[in-house]
């Protein structure tokens, strides 16, 4: 379990890059013509977000370059040849196809809210909201391909985030095709949470070594690390929305279960013999009761689901933080490391 200590570790690695990351979005995202638009585009980038995947970005290219963290200047980063790149806008690009992909999903999704915000199709309408999240897609990779250093290296990072977008559809596509599904095996259900979750952290910490010019396998080693700890990132979430009360998450507690969305704990619950289809009696968010979802929590706690979604996020978060053996060992490392844990041992 993540200590005390280690929390505060990560939370203040980062609050200490957030601020230069959100001044870095004004200045590569700014206010242009016509002012609705880019407006929308930075609505959900100005309503807040920990900027955990552009925090990884940076502590990716100190650990590998081994930077000092009182020399760090990531808008003229060391690369491993000695030239310098603009770091900080990978992380920029980084956090805007996050953003590109909220927008979107929100919309797919109807959902009213985002960061306790109404979303931006609420906001605005639907037709902008599009508008705006296609504006983000286009202008990460403006973004992206504007860090200079080596042109392979840039080409290089640029494909591996032409291909993240790709795999994210993909992803979300198979999401889609799954509430159809009642068959749906455990490894089919980590191939769609690759995809749509865990490729962003394999590219914000694998972006880093390709832009710095690190070897083959440190790249492949530095992806995997994030599609691991991506991957338990959102098993974590599967648990939370079942064990976390309504008010800490923001949102009505066992809602994915309400809605009839397979997780890795009703997919082991399946396999019990439990039977996931009736343990609610409503399919309405708004109609369920906290008594509800009480009995259903505790009949998956009984086959043992929930633990052994907490194991199988432990057992992803150790192999991702063995993938970091091919750094520098630095404090840089050791805060990879500590936001693995963090992922899986957050609260909310």
């Amino acid at each position: 379990m993540t200590s005390n200590t280690t929390e505060s570790r990560v939370l203040a690695a980062i609050d200490e890059r957030r601020s230069r990351i959100n001044q870095a979005i004004d200045e590569e995202l700014p206010l242009k013509t016509p002012e609705r638009l880019y407006e929308a585009s930075r609505y959900l980038l100005k309503a807040g977000g920990k900027r955990l995947r552009p925090t990884v970005t940076l502590l990716a290219g100190e650990a590998l370059a081994d930077v000092e963290p009182a020399s760090r200047d990531y808008r003229a980063f060391p690369t491993l040849a000695g030239a310098e790149i603009d770091l900080m806008r990978a992380a920029v690009s980084l956090e805007v196809i996050q953003s590109f992909t909220l927008i979107h999903d929100d919309i797919m999704d109807d959902d009213d809210l985002r960061r306790g915000v109404p979303a931006v199709h609420n906001e605005y309408d639907t037709s902008t909201a599009i508008l705006a999240g296609d504006t983000l897609y286009s202008s990460a990779f403006e973004i992206m391909a504007d860090t200079g250093g080596d042109p392979a290296n840039a080409l290089a990072a640029m494909r591996l985030l032409s291909s993240t977008c790709t795999k994210i559809c993909e992803g979300q596509a198979l999401d889609i095709a799954f509430e159809t599904r009642n068959d749906l095996l455990p490894e089919e259900y980590l191939e769609m949470v690759e995809h749509k979750t865990a490729v962003l952290y394999g590219a914000s910490a694998a972006v880093p070594a390709e832009l710095l010019g690190a070897d083959d396998e440190v790249v492949e080693a530095m992806y995997q690390y994030g599609i691991e700890s991506g991957q338990a990132f959102q098993i974590q979430d599967d648990v939370l929305d079942l064990t976390v009360p309504s008010e800490k998450l923001g949102k009505q507690r066992g809602s994915d279960l309400v809605e009839d969305k397979e997780t890795l704990i009703t997919l082991h619950a399946r396999q019990q013999g439990v039977d996931v289809d009736n343990l609610l009696d409503t399919d309405s968010v708004d109609a369920v009761t906290e008594a509800e979802i009480d009995e259903a929590v505790a009949e998956l706690e009984a086959a043992g689901s929930i633990d052994h979604a907490r194991e199988k996020a432990t057992e992803l978060t150790e192999r991702s933080k063995n993938r970091l053996s091919v750094l520098p060992d630095n404090d840089a490392r050791g805060l990879l490391e500590d936001i693995a844990d963090y992922l899986i041992d957050r609260g909310y």
